[in-house]
């Protein structure tokens, strides 16, 4: 009986924790969705989340930097993406959910290079949760 107790103490301990460490909803507004087009400047394939780094210039032409967070490295080489896919220069067009702080940061939905159409996203499976 004791030994019952103890692990659904640790089970939902843990269970909040890992739930913590993973609230997506939490940092992103998923009601909200931003478009943008810019240019890559830096990307991260890496565990546990991946980055693409956007430069974006708005209506007045000030350049700003979105940082979208993707999946992890390990599921997007699996999805077909690797270190090759996007590079450094790429203009892209990039879809996600907004930070909810206002911070230039988005939970990455879409990608897609226009001048040969390689994409990420939309597709069954590709998601970053």
């Amino acid at each position: 009986m004791k030994s019952t107790i103890s692990l659904t103490i640790t089970t939902l301990f843990f269970g909040m924790t890992l739930f913590a460490h993973h609230s997506i909803v939490g940092t992103y507004d998923y009601n909200k969705h931003v478009t943008l087009d810019g240019k890559i400047v830096q990307v991260s394939l890496r565990n546990p989340h991946s980055f693409v780094q956007v430069e974006v210039a708005d209506a007045n032409g000030v350049v700003q930097r979105w940082s979208m967070e993707w999946g992890s490295a390990a599921v997007l080489v699996n999805q077909g993406v690797d270190r090759n896919s996007f590079k450094i220069g790429d203009q892209v067009q990039v879809t996600g959910n907004p930070a909810r702080s206002g911070d230039t940061r988005a939970r990455l939905e879409t990608i897609r290079r226009p001048s040969d159409g390689l994409s990420w996203g939309g597709k069954p499976g590709q998601t970053v949760d």
